[in-house]
């Protein structure tokens, strides 16, 4: 069986549902299960157009502050389970996980904190990555399959910036942060995009304040995690840079089961 998915920070679910550019893409997609983060939206807010899509299970994790955060995930396939946070009520407030249990695997749909500036908020990060970490390494442990997506926040090495000298210091490029993907890739998950594509100039985030995207100066901010066993299984893992609606682009992984 191949089963196809599809991450994207939206930036507002509302306000990318009003562009015509995000439904050529949905309504062609033909993806199993959609993954949205930074929906900064209730789930009553949710669009109607999006709130009850035939042939899709929806569920959605919603941050206590309104306007703020917030995942969803469209699923052909209806999911055995459903869990919303870590299971840690300091780091689940603010709507940033989805669980999903499948048959074959299990599915984390995530946004990831933002370290903010000056690093005010890194230690809130690394804890929230850390417990990440902690739980997924048990379900790896314990034979389970994982796929982790989203927004990860963090640009791991030199060739994921366009210019890493000048990313230096800055949040999602710090060293704390960097090197927790290290400590992810040390504990057996792979980073599904680069067995595919060694190249430079990948990015799936441009900033809006510089016409970034015009240029192609960006970071790969977005990512599929899968753990090793599984890593025979993966297809293909894209980034869909030609897709438009956000400051982010979709990220798409196909597997085997």
């Amino acid at each position: 069986m191949s089963i196809k998915l599809v991450s994207w920070n939206v930036n507002g679910i509302r306000a990318v549902s009003k562009k015509e550019e995000f439904w050529d893409w949905f309504d062609n997609t033909n993806a199993d299960i959609i993954n949205f983060q930074e929906v900064r939206s209730t789930q009553e807010q949710i669009p109607k157009k999006l709130s009850n899509i035939e042939g899709f299970h929806q569920s959605f994790n919603e941050a206590e502050k309104k306007g703020y955060s917030g995942v969803a995930t469209y699923s052909k396939i209806k999911p055995l389970d459903v869990v919303k946070g870590l299971g840690v009520k300091e780091l689940d407030s603010e709507g940033r996980v989805l669980r999903m249990e499948y048959s074959d695997f299990f599915l984390y749909n995530i946004y990831f904190p933002n370290s903010g500036m000056g690093a005010k908020r890194l230690d809130f990060k690394v804890d929230f990555c850390n417990t990440l970490l902690n739980q997924i390494v048990d379900l790896k442990n314990d034979g389970k399959n994982v796929i982790i997506t989203g927004d990860y926040n963090i640009a791991h090495n030199p060739i994921d910036v366009y210019n890493p000298k000048n990313c230096e210091g800055k949040s999602g490029y710090l060293p704390e942060e960097r090197r927790w993907l290290d400590e992810l890739e040390k504990a057996g998950f792979v980073d599904t995009f680069r067995m595919f594509n060694e190249g430079e100039n990948n990015f799936t985030w441009w900033s809006y304040r510089t016409r970034a995207r015009e240029r192609n100066a960006g970071w790969r901010l977005d990512y599929f995690y899968v753990n090793e066993e599984i890593k025979d299984n993966v297809k293909s893992a894209k980034i869909l840079s030609d897709v438009f609606g956000s400051d982010h682009c979709p990220v798409t992984l196909e597997l085997n089961f």
